[in-house]
């Protein structure tokens, strides 16, 4: 049966399976089913269904100081546990570590309690089928008359747990979020310790990424209001009525929020990027408590 193939490159990598002590060049093809790493000395294949982990910038020691550009597979064969390391550009890892993370994810069977809480309290929600998909910037449960969506701009906090759900324990993932600019909680299980644990991977990589981009970013009060006054608006509102400001002062503040990346204009007027999504929610999370 053929497969798709989903990447197709030229990079460099190193396999503890190779026992090579630097990096070779070669293709890296990633199908539906499996990652080939293919270099003129032979090639190394890695079922999808054997990887555990994926992560990114770390270089296990071993495979060689020769990296750069980085993602680590770590992997199962023959009860044994292994490891490869992918270097290439940036653009092209930052790709496939996209791609790679939904080859493994995309279509896993999972349950979701959606919403498990509004604010403090709990509701009386089940657990419901769904199946995973990744999203930019954001995870999707489809269920059988719905979907879930979790915003990462908008999570406020990550929890691992587990539970008895239909009298099998499951790894819980615990989501704390503020779609709409309420404080909600939506729990995830899955039967798969491993599929939780990559999940929990790409979640950690995805929010860690937009919460470096703001560590040299500074708001301030009035900000901070304009930020929520787009948030909470209708396309073609006017900022200035809402905030009961002059029309020039909203303009210089939304300049400087345009400079800070977190603000860009649209058809309807300013919008939040993710990076001003994460400020609003933040916000937002410290005035729900």
């Amino acid at each position: 049966m053929s497969e798709t193939v989903v990447a197709d490159f030229v990079g460099s990598f190193n396999s503890e399976v190779s026992g090579r002590q630097e990096p070779v060049k070669g293709r890296i093809v990633l199908s539906e089913r499996r990652l080939v790493l293919a270099a003129d000395e032979g090639k190394v294949t890695i079922p999808l269904t054997s990887i555990f982990d994926i992560a990114v910038g770390n270089v296990p020691d071993g495979l060689g100081n020769f990296f750069n550009s980085t993602v680590t597979v770590a992997f199962e064969r023959e009860d044994r546990r292994l490891v490869a390391a992918i270097e290439a550009e940036n653009d092209k890892i930052e790709k496939f570590t996209t791609v790679l993370f939904k080859a493994v994810l995309n279509g896993t069977d999972m349950t979701v309690k959606h919403p498990a809480r509004v604010g403090g309290r709990v509701t009386g929600e089940s657990f419901a089928p769904s199946k995973l998909f990744l999203q930019p910037q954001a995870v999707r449960f489809t269920r059988t008359d719905d979907a879930v969506d979790v915003d990462l701009a908008t999570v406020s906090d990550f929890d691992r747990l587990s539970r008895e759900i239909d009298g099998v324990s499951q790894s819980v993932l615990a989501v704390k979020h503020t779609p709409n600019g309420r404080s909600v909680t939506t729990l995830a299980a899955t039967k798969s310790a491993r599929k939780m644990s990559i999940l929990g991977r790409y979640l950690r990589l995805e929010y860690s990424d937009l919460l470096a981009d703001l560590e040299d970013v500074s708001v301030s009060e009035t900000e901070i209001e304009t930020l929520v006054a787009i948030y909470s608006s209708g396309p073609d509102v006017s900022l200035a009525a809402v905030l009961d400001a002059g029309a020039s002062q909203v303009m210089m503040v939304l300049d400087d929020l345009r400079n800070d990346g977190l603000v860009v204009d649209g058809e309807g007027g300013p919008q939040l990027t993710p990076k001003g999504r994460v400020v609003v929610s933040k916000y937002l999370e410290e005035v729900n408590e």
